[in-house]
């Protein structure tokens, strides 16, 4: 398959480092499907087609099932076949508290899930599915009780997502009892990369990659304008995991180096 037949879809495309991945994903000379919640998505869409890049827009909330669905029929109807996948819809929120905990999860951690189980029909063999993470979604940030769980080479999704719903629970009595750290977001790019060590036995039939990738600290409107790296430099960590073509899955990576978690 030439790399001017290839489609990708990337979550969240509507700005940083998800509009600079659609960016050079199209360089690359795929297709690109750029979604996003909001309206000015289709102007990002837009702006990328007016630079000769092969680039259209698909409204897509991860965190409504209606949403996901009306995009999977939508490229099922259209004979649309993808051969990456990026999960980068993502939100980090100010201060700490039940609310804050679950709509982090929603859409970090269950988007990325919800999307990928509902698009995985439409996946070429062969295909990448990424999992844009975060070096806060390291295991450091958990105690040693809780590293033990999400590192059971055991663990399945249904335990996971108890997990994830047990944190939010925590929260709202206001105890960390297991030791979680007062960050959703760290928690939900923890859950994110264990998701993948779920994933990568299960797609192998599939001939399906599936990995999570740090792009760093960014300057983007959530990294900030005093983030040391660019967001030319986040978004090249996001396409390498997205044009593999060799057996790695299951791993988590920083511009194309496997890192611990």
């Amino acid at each position: 398959m030439t790399s001017l037949r290839r489609t990708a879809l990337v979550t969240g495309g509507n700005r940083g480092l998800g509009l600079q991945t659609c960016r050079q994903l199209a360089a690359r000379g795929f297709r690109v499907l750029l979604t996003s919640r909001s309206d000015n998505g289709e102007g990002a869409a837009t702006r990328l087609a007016q630079e000769g890049l092969r680039v259209e827009y698909r409204p897509l909330d991860v965190t409504d099932a209606a949403s996901i669905a009306s995009l999977t029929d939508s490229l099922g109807s259209e004979g649309v076949v993808l051969d990456a996948l990026i999960n980068n819809a993502g939100i980090a929120m100010d201060g700490f508290n039940t609310d804050v905990a679950r709509r982090t999860l929603e859409v970090n951690f269950f988007g990325a899930m919800h999307v990928t189980d509902a698009l995985l029909p439409r996946i070429a063999p062969g295909g990448n599915i990424v999992m844009v993470s975060s070096g806060l979604g390291e295991l450091s940030c958990l105690s040693p009780s809780l590293r033990a769980l999400f590192t059971d080479p055991h663990l399945t999704r249904d335990v996971l997502i108890g997990l994830m719903d047990s944190f939010v629970e925590d929260v709202g009595r206001g105890r960390h009892a297991m030791g979680w750290p007062t960050s959703a977001y760290a928690v939900s790019k923890v859950g994110l990369n264990a998701l993948v060590r779920i994933l990568a036995p299960e797609l192998l039939h599939r001939k399906l990659r599936v990995n999570a990738v740090s792009p760093g600290w960014v300057r983007t409107d959530m990294g900030g304008r005093g983030a040391p790296r660019s967001v030319e430099e986040g978004a090249a960590s996001i396409l390498w995991a997205a044009v593999l073509e060799d057996g790695t899955s299951g791993g988590f990576f920083r511009d194309g180096e496997a890192t611990p978690w």
